[in-house]
C-alpha cells in the first residue's frame, strides 16, 4: 500500500498522475503480417530450390555417369561397405576414414532396386508384417 502511494507523494500539490506516453504494441497487425509474408517467402524459396535440385538430379548419389553408387551399408561408426559400378564392372568396397579397400569384384551384375521402390517397399513390408502377427 505504501509502495503504491509513494509516487503520488512525490508529485507537487494539486497535480494528478497522468500517463506521459502510451507504449505501442510491439507486435501489431502490420508487424505480424510482415513476419508471416517473410516466412512464406523463405519457405517457398526453399521448396523451389529443393524441387530444382531434384529435377536436375543433384540429390541422387548414384548419378548417371560412368561411376555409380549402387548401394551402401554402415558397418561401424565411420566405416561403410558400398557397391560401386564402374562401366560394366561392379566392386564391393570397404570405406573407412583415410582408406578405401576392394573387398570383392563381382562376377555377376547386381541390379539396383527400381527408384522409388527401395524404401517404400521395405516400409510397406514391415507394416504389413506387423499387422499380420497377432
Amino acid at each position: 500500500m505504501i509502495a503504491r502511494s509513494l509516487p503520488l507523494l512525490l508529485l507537487p500539490l494539486g497535480a494528478t498522475a497522468q500517463p506521459t506516453s502510451t507504449i505501442p504494441d510491439p507486435i501489431g497487425t502490420a508487424g505480424l503480417l510482415q513476419v508471416v509474408v517473410a516466412l512464406a517467402l523463405v519457405l517457398g524459396l526453399f521448396l523451389l530450390l529443393a524441387w530444382i535440385m531434384r529435377r536436375l538430379g543433384g540429390l541422387h548419389p548414384g548419378g548417371n555417369g560412368p561411376i555409380r553408387l549402387i548401394a551402401g551399408i554402415s558397418v561401424g561408426q565411420r566405416e561403410r561397405v558400398i557397391l560401386v559400378q564402374v562401366g560394366e564392372q561392379q566392386l564391393l568396397l570397404g570405406v573407412a576414414p583415410g582408406r578405401v579397400n576392394t573387398l570383392h569384384v563381382l562376377e555377376q551384375k547386381i541390379e539396383p532396386p527400381p527408384e522409388g521402390e527401395g524404401f517404400a517397399a521395405r516400409l510397406d513390408a514391415l507394416v504389413n508384417r506387423r499387422e499380420r502377427t497377432p
